[in-house]
């Protein structure tokens, strides 16, 4: 095709709440003008972000252009639960265990150059450790099912020569507060950020080596001569080579049509815990919960500059128009207040201060959407629920392949089979969403 319109553009429900407890931010340039690009990255996410940076590492003359609809950390990378996952992370099983070992090598691999990346990227930002730190996650039971979920991915990580350590119940309170959980499996390599801060600082740092817009969003893009015309509302670029980090929004621009799944989370986060509240909670300042049930409930304590709070992530639905609805997200805060209570028994009246929801873009084989699409026109998308790692990952290689015709990274994800179609509406819908809350009734207390 010589024309790409975007049929629509991204939409949020809810203020990120990661990013509301930040101070204002300082704006971004919206593109007011044309211009001219060698790449145009269209996304301000991590993976659009990570491109974006590993393109100027490999040449630092190279002109390149980033594009983000809305404001930074606004987005759907602001709005994740902050998890820089290194071990095998397979939503689709019962206790996130791949399928092979060597396979699972591989991606623990994968996910380590994502996190070295990160971590220099924290370092030239100076992001404090409250935003960027190294502190392991656990895989939180309350289920006798989720305790064998756990024994059965602890031997799994000993059959791949992974550090890890489970924990009875009395280790699981000590360290979280919480009289919930009946036991635990803690991993020492992932990495926990505070994904607003994380985009508003890499956002800002590039601003100074690349052309860096916000509230921006591409509209289109059409062949011309010597490479494409990228157009939005106040300007147009004239580039050479496309890259698309726009995730689920791909599909908005006629790429992997019913081949990707458009799943919505959501999220609460408290108020500032009080001095006496704190007290009362008890546990370690900074802790990190994903349920043993890969449906269940992610549970994180923060502490620092911006207050001890508590954030709870649970609930899902499935939406091909890329949107959620304020009613959803009203229902699901409901369900969180309650698993909220059933977790923290001791911090009765602590109110949820931030609710939103955030998208997620998944396949059904757990392909990427990843490679070139037409003539100098890039995707790194689709990151299947692993947005920081995989989005990061994703960003790195597109560019090696953009710069360089390929590397191991971008290897990795062309040797992925093609995302299998869904099926046609309105069958998807009710079938992925009874299947959701199917997995999540299956979930139980976690």
């Amino acid at each position: 095709m010589s024309r790409y319109d975007a049929k629509r553009l991204p939409r949020q429900t809810g203020a990120a709440g990661w990013n509301a407890i930040l101070p204002p931010q300082d704006a971004l340039p919206v593109l007011d003008r044309d211009l001219t690009a060698d790449v145009t990255i269209i996304g301000g996410g991590f993976a659009g972000l990570s491109a974006a940076r590993r393109l100027h590492q490999l040449d630092p003359s190279l002109k390149v252009a980033l594009l983000e609809a809305g404001r930074f950390a606004e987005g759907s990378a602001g709005r994740n639960s902050g998890f820089m996952i290194d071990l095998p992370h397979d939503l689709a099983s019962d206790n996130y265990a791949g399928d092979a070992l060597e396979a699972d090598r591989a991606a623990i691999a994968m996910n380590r150059k994502a996190i070295s990346f990160a971590t220099e990227v924290a370092g030239d930002c100076a992001l404090p450790q409250e935003m960027f730190d190294p502190a392991g996650k656990i895989n939180a039971a309350a289920t006798r099912a989720g305790d064998k979920h756990n024994r059965d991915f602890a031997a799994h990580l000993e059959r791949l020569g992974e550090p890890h350590q489970l924990l009875s119940q009395q280790e699981i309170q000590e360290r979280t507060g919480s009289p919930h959980y009946t036991s635990g499996l803690y991993a020492p390599g992932t990495v926990m950020i505070q994904p607003a801060a994380y985009i508003r600082a890499l956002s800002a740092h590039l601003a100074g080596q690349i052309s860096v817009f916000e509230n921006t969003p591409a509209t289109g893009f059409e062949k011309q001569a010597g490479g494409w015309l990228v157009t939005t509302p106040k300007g147009c670029i004239s580039t050479g080579k496309i890259i698309l980090a726009s995730n689920g929004h791909l599909e908005s621009f006629g790429f992997y049509q019913r081949r990707l799944m458009h799943i919505c989370l959501y999220a609460s986060m408290t108020e500032r815990l009080t001095p006496e509240q704190i007290k009362r909670l008890g546990g370690t300042p900074r802790w990190s919960v994903t349920p043993a049930n890969p449906m269940g409930t992610s549970v994180r304590r923060i502490s620092g500059s911006y207050g001890d709070r508590i954030l709870i992530r649970s609930c899902s639905s499935f939406h091909p128009t890329l949107e959620t609805s304020q009613m959803r997200l009203r229902n699901a805060g409901w369900v969180h207040d309650r698993k909220f209570r059933e977790r923290f028994p001791q911090l009765g009246g602590v109110k949820m201060e931030h609710r939103w929801a955030g998208m997620l873009c998944l396949s059904r084989n757990g392909s990427a959407a990843f490679g070139e699409l037409d003539q100098s026109v890039y995707s790194a998308c689709c990151q299947n629920g692993l947005g920081i790692a995989r989005g990061t990952l994703q960003g790195m290689g597109i560019a090696e392949l953009v710069l360089q015709g390929g590397s191991q990274i971008a290897r990795h994800f062309q040797a992925q089979p093609l995302p299998p179609k869904l099926p046609p509406e309105p069958f998807a819908s009710l079938g992925a969403n009874t299947y959701l809350m199917w997995k999540e009734w299956r979930s139980g207390k976690e």
